[in-house]
């Protein structure tokens, strides 16, 4: 589970439901079905106009992206594995690599090292998976893209439900305190979509963003690590050189790791 994704919910809805309370504004207000079918049923409505079905279709596994972790290797893990593949090479040659293919976790690693073993051209090598990372690239950010849109739609969708709120309102004039309480409604169709736009359909956004870009560093990391085994450099060579994509802190962590 992406512990920070919940905190970040629920933290945002407490700053909402606490500064209402600290206001003296009532929280029932917030229960609006009107807002609520503007807000979520329009969202929905302006996503399925902007996009095509095939998309839309991917919105549930995005959401599975954004609320879970996957268990995976650190980058140090992964230069520490090209390594210990780099020793293999040089000490028992490329076809060697064959017998550790099964040993692989890493379905990227995996591919790279197969490729390695079958004696493709390096060039090829790193073409081909250079393709595939811009590929899944391109995959995420259109699932970005949605959620993106979906913070673009949510607010003004918002200030739509305020202004219909209003038009109500002002339709009935001869109650002020009534007029006051349906003024009040109206608006939170606006701090419905704003908190939508801004809290969640953003944000979201964001992190399938750092997500991709975290995935896509790891398989270029593995690329270069792969074109340095077939080159037939050292093993201290290879983690020197795939320590340079670490930051300072945690390259010189695994460097003072492999001395000792």
């Amino acid at each position: 589970m992406d512990k920070s994704s919940i905190i970040g919910i629920i933290l945002g809805v407490l700053a909402i439901v606490l500064g209402m309370v600290f206001k003296g504004t009532s929280l029932m207000v917030l229960v609006n079905p009107a807002a609520i079918m503007i807000i979520g049923v329009g969202t929905v409505a302006s996503l399925l106009i902007a996009f095509p079905m095939s998309e839309i279709k991917k919105v549930p596994k995005l959401f599975k992206i954004l609320f879970t972790e996957k268990k995976q290797a650190t980058p140090q893990d992964l230069i520490q594995q090209l390594v210990e593949l780099g020793t293999v090479s040089r000490q028992e040659g490329m076809l060697a690599l064959e017998s550790k293919v099964k040993e692989i976790e890493n379905s990227f690693m995996k591919q790279a090292i197969r490729m390695i073993s079958d004696g493709m051209d390096p060039d090829f090598i790193r073409n081909a998976l250079s393709e595939k990372i811009e590929s899944m690239q391109q995959r995420h950010s259109s699932g970005a893209q949605i959620f993106t849109q979906a913070g673009t739609y949510a607010p003004t969708l918002g200030v739509l439900g305020a202004v219909l709120g209003l038009i109500a309102a002002l339709g009935n004039m001869d109650d002020t305190e009534a007029l006051g309480h349906a003024i009040a409604a109206a608006f939170v169709a606006t701090l419905f979509g704003i908190f939508c736009g801004y809290v969640l359909w953003h944000p979201f956004a964001n992190k399938l963003k750092q997500k991709s870009k975290r995935e896509a560093f790891e398989k270029y990391l593995i690329i270069e690590g792969a074109i340095l085994i077939i080159d037939g450099v050292s093993p201290r060579q290879i983690e020197e050189t795939l320590s340079m994509y670490l930051e300072e802190g945690a390259q010189e962590k695994l460097l003072q790791g492999s001395e000792a």
